[in-house]
């Protein structure tokens, strides 16, 4: 069995590998595994067998390797044939579910149905999903559960582990619309994200606040909604394709300048909804426009420029790059240089500070075994800057180093660029002048 179509990887991608080996020292899971089929010319090299009809679709090795991928595009980043891995995988995966999805086991395709489905595909669902899982967090039923078996035979003891706190108020797109503070620079389409906006309410409120210190008038339009990359990720792009169109219907309605984004995962998303719809005579134009708008905040707020009134902040941080930022949009400086304008702020870069974490959507729920090893990795490196708090751009990193950290019984606060822009701001005092710090690594 070959691919067949819709969603094909396309083989004018697949043939520009070289064979070099670039990638492989970037590729979480060859670093992990040192396996040739577990980094990306391995995998390349099983995409095109099965393209060729050399190996079946559905061999286990195959299935394996599509799914054992974290997606994290690290490989894109240093590849001199400029091969666009992830044009790959994500149509190999789709290719994979559609034809093993009547194989999976019953408590897989029930999972898969109900988030995928059902609640990223409604923001109102997913809200009252995370009201029932915020009451179990307040009345310690998870405990409870947990205690008596009962999240193991539902198979969700990982879910439960990785879970985020579910923020008292969540951040509703209800057509707000908030003003610039002095002269105003753009207006600004505010994306609140799915997890996002239940989870890291208070992240989606300080983006607005350090926004509109940037000059900017933000606009929160009540049509949006998730941006597709948990489906597309797990092999559902038609899936992805219907909530695209959801953003890019509501971006034009908007009056928006740009769409701004928190979340990096979503950020490579929403930017290349161009691609998702190269093949759509319809919207094919339209997603391309609506791409080149998009902007993560980091990079935004580094264009665009920030107030300069900051207060001090004497804490020693790290700063973890987000896969999809730092090698799917390839923005590493923006996040570092805001950073470092915050007076008393004190940056010691970790080991591998762009190494997956071992999120990756719901890979962590998918492959718990590699993610694991990634996660305590990556909490080792974090261990050996001895920060106060670890910096981060995106809610997946923030959820899986935290989990790690409270295994490891460390004390260590996890936050979003924009909330110690945020934090920065709150503590300005205009008596009081104050330089920033220069940014130190202890490594």
């Amino acid at each position: 069995m070959s691919f067949t179509a819709p969603d094909i990887p396309p083989a004018d991608v697949f043939n520009r590998c070289v064979r070099c080996g670039l990638c492989l020292p970037t590729c979480p899971t060859y670093v992990e595994t040192l396996v040739e089929t577990s980094g990306p010319r391995g995998r390349i090299a099983l995409i095109k067998a099965v393209a060729e009809g050399r190996l079946n679709l559905t061999s286990p090795g195959f299935v394996h390797q599509m799914s054992e991928c974290l997606d994290c595009r690290a490989c894109e980043a240093v590849c001199p044939s400029g091969v666009e891995y992830g044009r790959l995988l994500e149509p190999a995966r789709t290719q994979v579910q559609r034809a093993t999805a009547a194989r999976q086991p019953w408590h897989v395709r029930t999972l898969r149905w109900f988030l995928l489905d059902r609640v990223f595909s409604s923001m109102a669902l997913l809200r009252f999903v995370a009201t029932l899982l915020r009451l179990s967090q307040k009345l310690g039923l998870q405990s409870l559960a947990r205690a008596t078996g009962l999240l193991r035979v539902l198979h969700l003891e990982d879910s439960e582990k990785l879970a985020p706190r579910i923020s008292d108020r969540f951040f509703v797109p209800r057509d707000q619309r908030w003003s610039a503070e002095g002269k105003r620079k753009a207006t600004v389409f505010m994306h609140a994200g799915c997890v996002m906006h239940v989870a890291f309410a208070n992240v989606d409120e300080a983006t607005v606040r350090v926004l509109q210190k940037a000059g900017c008038d933000v606009v929160a339009p009540s049509g949006q909604g998730c941006c597709g990359a948990i489906n597309i990720h797990a092999g559902e792009m038609e899936r992805g394709r219907q909530l695209a169109k959801r953003n890019i219907t509501a971006f034009e309605g908007s009056g928006a300048d740009v769409y701004i984004i928190n979340a990096a995962g979503c950020g490579s998303t929403l930017k290349e909804y161009g691609n998702l719809f190269e093949d759509d005579p319809e919207w094919a134009q339209r997603a391309a426009a609506f791409s080149a708008q998009v902007r993560d905040v980091t990079e935004w707020l580094d264009e665009v420029g920030i107030s300069p009134d900051l207060g001090a902040i004497e804490r020693t941080i790290t700063y973890q790059d987000p896969c999809h930022l730092v090698h799917a949009q390839r923005i590493a400086g923006a996040p570092r240089r805001l950073l470092a304008k915050i007076p008393g702020l004190r940056l010691r870069e970790m080991p591998e500070s762009s190494l997956c974490c071992g999120s990756a959507g719901i890979y962590n729920l998918t492959q718990p075994e590699m993610a694991e090893r990634l996660q305590k990795r990556k909490v080792a490196n974090i261990m050996r800057v001895t920060p106060e708090i670890v910096v981060t751009a995106n809610p997946g990193c923030a959820m899986q180093m935290a989990a790690g950290l409270r295994e490891a019984g460390a004390e260590i606060s996890i936050k979003h660029v924009v909330e110690m822009l945020d934090e920065a701001y709150a503590a300005y005092s205009p008596s009081i002048r104050l330089e920033p710090a220069s940014a130190s690594s202890s490594v």
